[in-house]
């Protein structure tokens, strides 16, 4: 494990920014930026186009470790170049930024009120391809619509579970067990999902720790427990939908929590805007978000 990127995500200030669309969410991330479907005709070239929305953030003189900690990389940009190198060693060597691997490969239907991830077949063979590029961690996402207690504690068993494995692997994990903004029990979902999260890292062994990213609660300072527990590396929140208005307002409220957004923080830019309003643009959501991230 590199020494300097857990010294920076353990005591750093920022944010991680979320640049890991899959090919489920890179439709939607296109047409935000302002490129809709007519414009690719197959995969490749929709994976072409958000490569190059990518690079283009990642490459900006405002995108640096300044005041960004992480970024969170879709596998097939590991597997590319920006500036000339892998987009993974880019970011750590050029920009001081530790990057970080989504290994999940989406969710199955829903079941007891949750969404749990598909399996991951050949993982260990991804995580020896993530460490050869200098990936100091994964994230892996599960999604949970209501409170149901059976549905949540699943959620968390195969998070840890997969979360062990990459553990083993000498890389440390993103759990990711996000709660439905929309749903009607988000509220009482935060409290068995905090209890089930709470177990789960009592059981981890010596020395391990693990990152959480967790949807903004509807308490203030809900997640104050996690902050504080030692198998805790970080814990993050993402924006999970809300606007970028409204998840920095809520996540100046959390303290010792910091960003992990995507959506919201590509919320102002597009495909048509010159280098300098892309920018300006950029640097206006870094730094909101930034602020947030250090109360």
């Amino acid at each position: 494990m590199n020494t300097e990127q857990l010294t920076k995500i353990k005591s750093g200030k920022g944010l991680i920014a979320a640049l890991d669309h899959s090919a489920d969410s890179t439709p939607k991330a296109l047409q935000f930026y302002g490129i809709d479907d007519a414009a690719y005709s197959n995969l490749g070239e929709m994976f072409d186009l958000v490569h190059e929305m990518r690079t283009r953030i990642i490459t900006s003189p405002v995108f640096n470790g300044d005041r960004i900690l992480g970024t969170v990389l879709f596998q097939m940009t590991v597997d590319r170049e920006i500036g000339g190198k892998g987009a993974a060693e880019y970011l750590w060597e050029d920009k001081g930024i530790v990057p970080f691997l989504k290994v999940d490969k989406g969710l199955v239907g829903e079941i007891d009120g949750v969404q749990i991830m598909k399996p991951m077949p050949g993982l260990d063979g991804v995580l020896d391809v993530a460490k050869a590029h200098g990936v100091f961690g994964t994230k892996m996402r599960a999604f949970i619509k209501m409170a149901n207690d059976f549905g949540i504690n699943a959620v968390v068993d195969q998070q840890f579970e997969v979360g062990r494995q990459i553990l083993a692997a000498g890389l440390v994990p993103i759990i990711e067990p996000e709660i439905d903004i929309h749903s009607p029990e988000k509220a009482e979902a935060e409290v068995l999902l905090k209890a089930a999260l709470l177990a789960a890292l009592d059981g981890l062994e010596g020395d391990q720790q693990v990152m959480l990213k967790l949807t903004l609660p509807e308490v203030d300072d809900f997640h104050a427990e996690l902050v504080e527990h030692p198998r805790v590396l970080r814990v993050f929140a993402l924006s999970g939908g809300y606007s970028r208005e409204e998840a920095v307002a809520r996540l100046a409220r959390q303290h010792g929590v910091s960003a992990n957004f995507s959506r919201a923080l590509k919320e102002s830019l597009t495909v048509e805007q010159s280098q300098a309003d892309f920018d300006a643009a950029l640097d206006a959501s870094i730094q909101s978000i930034y602020e947030a991230s250090i109360t």
